[in-house]
């Protein structure tokens, strides 16, 4: 007699019935959770461009998510917001770690427009001597 466990098994069944519900689950936040951060990602972006006290923390946020490798993020900058701005960071952080478009792509000419954010607020990490 076999005792190995099949897809037929109803324990096994049940188990990839609650397995399906928590990947259905998962999508709905991830669904969501796009749906928030790129309201944020709009929000934050004009906030980048502009010259108050938080802006070059954001910009600095929004290009460390552009491209992690040149614009490295200090975490810490993050305590320094206003508890509404720093929510729209966690938003799009949020958003973005689900990788279903890079920031730049929810803007036209969105590749410009951060380069230029770079070279505004001179983020771009500098090579070290070697």
């Amino acid at each position: 007699m076999n005792t190995t466990p099949t897809h037929e098994d109803p324990e096994v069944k049940a188990e990839m019935a609650k397995h399906f519900r928590k990947i259905n689950a998962q999508r709905e936040i991830i669904k969501i959770d796009r749906i928030h951060g790129e309201a944020a990602l709009r929000r934050l972006l004009p906030v980048a461009l502009g010259n108050s006290g938080q802006s070059r923390r954001i910009a600095s946020l929004l290009l460390g998510c552009y491209n992690g490798t040149r614009f490295p993020f200090d975490l810490t900058n993050l305590r320094s917001l206003d508890y509404t701005l720093m929510e729209d960071c966690m938003a799009v952080l949020r958003m973005d770690a689900n990788c279903y478009q890079e920031v730049h792509t929810y803007f036209e000419n969105g590749g410009q427009i951060f380069e230029q954010l770079a070279r505004d607020w001179n983020l771009e990490k500098k090579a070290s001597a070697s």
